[in-house]
């Protein structure tokens, strides 16, 4: 293993440490056991408060989408490893301004149980939550199963449409009806090409051969649909497209949001050559591209691969997605 660092288990709270101190502006700790990232300046008295949270080894999710017109605080666990209920119910009372909190993350069963149980700890506080969960990886359950689907990039949308709307002054139950429908407009998949090592283990999550890929392969190496020898971009791309306009209709006069995202490794010269092609596929079905995001906003430490994730619009989603937002990793103006 080749890593910067110094003792491997105190690599997630050197990474908050180092955050918070880059970005005072922005972020600050809380929480007793300082696993909690939440807004420097909290919300204004009165809204709704978002939290999240979630393994580390994913910046900038979950903790760097804190910020104004997005998460007001996430809870982080240890490399790809979920939070405690104790952190997330630490993250829910830092996020609350009175309004109450919803609770949007993955759909992983840690995450899930202990977000439960968090919420039920801060209804002593009076604190009111909902929930939505991100299942947006088409890769991994078939359409009749979507309820079992991991939740992978889509969040990044579903961070900053119910972010924006729980800033316009929405309430609980609104910037709830807001996230689930970000949550079901979005559709991933995701393809890679080599591993990652968490520091904790010294060792590659998962071995793969120098010429080969594996496509629909989730953020903390999960198995994927197929490997094989790897393609050309184009080919990738194309079926990468092919897996995702498969499940979700997308057609003349549509509007769509795409995310061609890198999972750690891959450059923005490959991300670029990927985006060709979906812009050429979302063109060739009658669909307009809006505000398009190429980069990296949803990694797996190291690992060297690509996601896409489509959001389809309405004026709704569209008019949120559009609206300020601010944090370390992406600001709209």
């Amino acid at each position: 293993m080749k890593k910067i660092l110094n003792d491997p288990e105190n690599y997630v709270d050197e990474t908050l440490e180092g955050l918070v101190a880059a970005h005072p502006d922005i972020y600050r700790l809380a929480g007793e056991e300082g696993r909690v990232v939440a807004r420097a300046a909290p919300g204004k008295a009165g809204k709704v408060g978002i939290v999240s949270g979630g393994g580390s080894g994913h910046l900038p999710v979950f903790t760097g989408y804190v910020g104004t017109g997005l998460l007001d605080a996430c809870a982080i666990g240890q490399v790809f490893a979920s939070p405690s209920a104790d952190q997330m119910a630490d993250a829910m009372r830092a996020a609350d301004q009175g309004a109450g909190v919803l609770r949007l993350y993955g759909n992983y069963g840690g995450d899930v149980m202990n977000f439960d149980m968090a919420g039920d700890l801060v209804e002593m506080d009076d604190i009111d939550s909902a929930t939505v969960l991100l299942a947006d990886d088409v890769a991994s359950a078939p359409p009749e199963e979507a309820e079992k689907r991991r939740g992978v990039a889509g969040m990044v949308y579903a961070f900053k449409i119910a972010g924006a709307a729980a800033e316009a002054g929405l309430d609980l139950a609104g910037v709830t009806r807001v996230a689930q429908k970000t949550a079901d407009a979005c559709r991933s998949v995701g393809a890679a090409l080599s591993s990652c090592t968490v520091p904790q283990a010294g060792k590659p999550t998962f071995e793969i051969g120098e010429d080969e890929m594996e496509m629909g392969m989730g953020i903390h190496g999960e198995p994927g649909v197929w490997r094989d020898k790897l393609r050309p971009a184009d080919v990738i791309a194309d079926e990468m497209m092919d897996r995702l306009l498969a499940d979700i209709e997308i057609g003349k006069g549509d509007r769509v949001s795409v995310l061609v995202n890198s999972l750690g490794a891959t450059p923005h010269e490959e991300l670029y050559i990927l985006y060709r092609i979906v812009q050429k596929r979302l063109h060739a079905a009658g669909a307009e591209v809006v505000m398009p995001l190429v980069g990296r906003y949803a990694t797996s430490m190291e690992m060297t691969g690509v996601s896409f994730t489509l959001c389809k619009l309405d004026d709704e989603l569209e008019g949120y997605l559009k609206a300020p937002c601010e944090c370390a990793f992406w600001s709209v103006r």
